[in-house]
């Protein structure tokens, strides 16, 4: 019976042995290096990014002003963590109580403005607004997170067009003041390498747009508030809050009085907070976060 033969059955037996030895250092470099790649940390993602963007609890680091949960039992205090802000759903008002975010200068840029959507990641059961309930109204369709503050990519920016992230905001007040306190808050971030945490909502019921004064609009199905308000925290989390930190609240009235230049709508963090009945800066120590919310910023508006 014929056997077969070993490729290395005619090699003398120190190429033999030179050549075991060799495959063996092959190998041996082969699994270290894989073991190697391994232990490597994954490539960083660019920041905003559905799968890259840091935790979404960063956007609720100085604190959940309303106590929203995620049980979808809570209707009207929702909390939805989103890659690029946090929020609190009502889903009697068909509006968030709240919408909070994170802004660096990585989250600028210049992508595209997106298209409003109907956010369909809401629980089964829930009022999903759509932009045709905008429609006609007299009301804008105003972004609690801007999309200029998401343009860093353009996932993010088409992010900023969900239903659930927008109020009926008179175009006043849109397009005026509250549009010119956004872009000093990117200036800040821009120009002076700050990083931002921001929370801003609707209050109270009943508001002026081109075509009059209304409690709600889309048949009845979504709240149109008195007021916008506005926190605005210079820190880069809350272990970095100190008295001298500079913290600027805003509420404006949403009607068509409101005109440019934002300043004169400044007001106290407990201001904001009575407003509401929310309570802001409660990842922070209560004897700093008293003093802060005590004051009215009087820094510069442009």
């Amino acid at each position: 019976m014929n056997r077969s033969r070993s490729p290395l059955s005619g090699l003398d037996p120190r190429t033999r042995q030179l050549l075991t030895l060799a495959v063996i250092v092959v190998v041996a470099l082969a699994s270290w290096w894989v073991r190697h790649r391994e232990r490597q940390p994954a490539p960083p993602v660019p920041h905003g990014t559905p799968s890259g963007d840091v935790d979404p609890s960063v956007h609720l680091a100085m604190g959940n002003p309303s106590g929203a949960t995620d049980d979808p039992a809570n209707r009207d205090n929702f909390l939805m963590r989103k890659p690029y802000f946090a929020l609190a759903y009502n889903n009697a008002k068909g509006t968030p109580n709240w919408v909070a975010w994170r802004l660096r200068a990585d989250d600028l840029g210049s992508a595209p403005r997106g298209e409003f959507f109907t956010d369909s990641t809401l629980p089964a059961g829930f009022k999903r607004v759509a932009s045709r309930d905008y429609s006609g109204s007299g009301f804008d369709r105003g972004h609690l997170c801007p999309h200029s503050d998401r343009a860093g990519t353009p996932d993010a920016s088409k992010a900023t067009f969900a239903m659930t992230n927008i109020m009926p905001q008179s175009p006043a007040t849109n397009q005026k003041a509250w549009n010119d306190f956004e872009e000093y808050c990117r200036t800040l971030v821009k120009h002076d390498g700050r990083t931002l945490h921001l929370v801003a909502g609707p209050a109270g019921q009943g508001g002026t747009g081109k075509n009059g004064l209304a409690d709600a609009i889309g048949n009845g199905s979504v709240t149109v508030p008195a007021k916008c308000w506005k926190v605005v925290v210079v820190a880069d989390d809350a272990a970095n809050v100190g008295p001298g930190t500079r913290v600027i609240a805003v509420v404006m009235p949403n009607d068509m009085t409101v005109g440019h230049g934002w300043g004169k709508y400044r007001t106290s963090v407990a201001d904001v907070e009575t407003l509401t009945g929310y309570t802001f800066l409660d990842r922070v120590p209560p004897t700093i976060a008293n003093g802060l919310k005590a004051k009215v910023d009087a820094g510069p508006e442009r």
